[in-house]
């Protein structure tokens, strides 16, 4: 009798090189979490454009959703960094939507989610660091360095308080990458573990799982969305702490 053996979970975040590109010596291969990024980004612009290139007073379809978005986004920004966020619109605006679609395409069977690999969340973390700091250096010169001190702070308490806080801020794009990271690689492999159960099992005993793997694919788009949220919202509380410091 033959045994049936249950898939790899962890195979679905392999990354498969689709043809080898080398550069002075550095393999910068197009790969599956490549071509679902382009992918994604193509999807983002060909959306905007199909909305926005013929717009009208009352709004179709696409420019409805299209202009609900900007609402959207435009109205987390206002609440988390006021008025002088506004012009970091397009920032938030491509981030939320580029991380809410790479988590939601890699629903899609046979597709990767980017949004899985480490290195992609940490390299948005690391951009959205960056900025930041660079944002808070230019309005406030050496000013910035009084984000690392709170008001009303003893004399005696600002060597810990300092290293605390430095250490915190440089913390920021790790906690930032591995939350969207971790959430997506544990989400998808729970569903790959419960949907190979109802294979194996088949018939009758494996609908229970197969009922419950649906049920976590629709808890899995929550999460989707979701954790495009938290990154998008932590992104402007840190813009809020550049702009206006304590």
């Amino acid at each position: 009798m033959s045994s049936v053996v249950l898939p790899n979970p962890l195979h679905q975040f392999q990354v498969k090189e689709i043809f080898h590109l080398d550069f002075f010596g550095v393999d910068i291969s197009f790969t599956n979490a490549s071509f679902f990024m382009l992918l994604t980004a193509f999807f983002i612009i060909g959306f905007m454009w199909v909305s926005l290139h013929k717009t009208k007073l009352i709004p179709g379809r696409f420019q409805f959703v299209c202009e609900a978005s900007f609402q959207f986004i435009e109205k987390m920004i206002q609440e988390n960094t006021g008025d002088k966020g506004r012009c970091f619109m397009p920032l938030i605006f491509s981030l939320f939507f580029f991380i809410l679609l790479g988590n939601i395409f890699g629903m899609v069977p046979y597709a990767y989610t980017f949004t899985s690999q480490i290195i992609v969340t940490f390299s948005l973390a690391i951009v959205v660091f960056l900025i930041v700091t660079l944002v808070g250096i230019c309005r406030h010169g050496v000013k910035f360095l009084t984000l690392f001190v709170p008001k009303g702070l003893p004399v005696l308490l600002y060597p810990l308080v300092i290293f605390i806080e430095v250490l915190s801020y440089l913390s920021r794009p790790v906690t930032l990458s591995v939350r969207l990271f971790a959430n997506m690689m544990a989400g998808h492999t729970i569903l790959k573990v419960f949907a190979g159960f109802s294979v194996i099992l088949g018939g009758y005993f494996g609908m229970a799982p197969a009922v419950f793997t649906i049920l976590l694919m629709g808890f899995e788009f929550l999460v989707a969305i979701l954790q495009a949220y938290v990154f998008a919202v932590l992104t402007c509380i840190y813009l809020h702490d550049a702009l206006y410091l304590h």
